[in-house]
């Protein structure tokens, strides 16, 4: 049995993304300060070019610490950190603590709809033979049903391709889309977490609060 570590970061951890309005040195620095905190090396940080597609990625010896065009990425090496960065967006983490796999998912609206979350536990079992009852996917922080307001077009999306049950007026549920996903696969160990970014006042960037917003992260590891 392998010991995972996972957390995520928060708005007093400042902000981690480099492609928002932020001065490199300043990232660089909230970025060595959460390996200070976490006892990881930043070196062995791999994150995403986050485009809100579907495309994953196996982190190797050979990858590079940047993976382009991506918004899901797993591994089963022990060292090493994945990081997914956020601000409203669902962050996911993904382990199974028997064979020794974590992944990171950048889950946002379009990438649930391209059920990107499921597509990474598929990925997983395929190319690691994970076992669908021993993955553990946990939601973190993120936009929420209270808050998720989007447009009629949008809505009718939800509603043929996921369920009505997932609308109420016009705010969708991507936490119970996501939800719906896995345990239609026979995931069935699932943790959501409460805390809407938009309105719960904890500290978490909302970019519909700002659009100047930083990003915070889940980080995950094998340890």
């Amino acid at each position: 049995m392998y010991d995972i570590f996972y957390t995520f970061s928060t708005s007093k951890d400042g902000n981690l993304a480099f492609h928002v309005n932020d001065k490199k040195e300043n990232v660089d620095t909230n970025r060595k300060n959460l390996a200070t905190k976490h006892n990881f090396k930043l070196e062995n940080l791999y994150y995403m070019n986050q485009v809100h597609g579907d495309n994953i990625e196996i982190i190797d010896k050979n990858s590079s610490n940047l993976i382009d065009n991506c918004d899901g990425i797993i591994t089963n090496l022990r060292g090493i950190t994945l990081m997914v960065m956020v601000a409203d967006c669902i962050p996911v983490l993904i382990f199974d603590k028997t064979k020794g796999v974590i992944a990171a998912v950048h889950a946002g609206r379009n990438s649930t709809f391209l059920k990107i979350v499921p597509k990474t536990v598929k990925k997983m079992i395929d190319f690691f033979d994970c076992r669908v009852e021993d993955i553990e996917v946990i939601l973190g922080p993120s936009i929420q049903k209270c808050c998720y307001e989007v447009s009629q077009e949008l809505v009718e999306i939800v509603i043929n391709s996921f369920g009505k049950e997932f609308v109420d007026n016009r705010y969708i549920d991507l936490q119970g889309i996501n939800q719906k996903l896995l345990k239609d696969m026979g995931v069935n160990n699932i943790t959501i977490s409460d805390i809407c970014t938009m309105c719960s006042n904890q500290p978490y960037y909302s970019y519909r609060v700002d659009k100047n917003c930083g990003r915070f992260a889940g980080i995950i590891s094998i340890m």
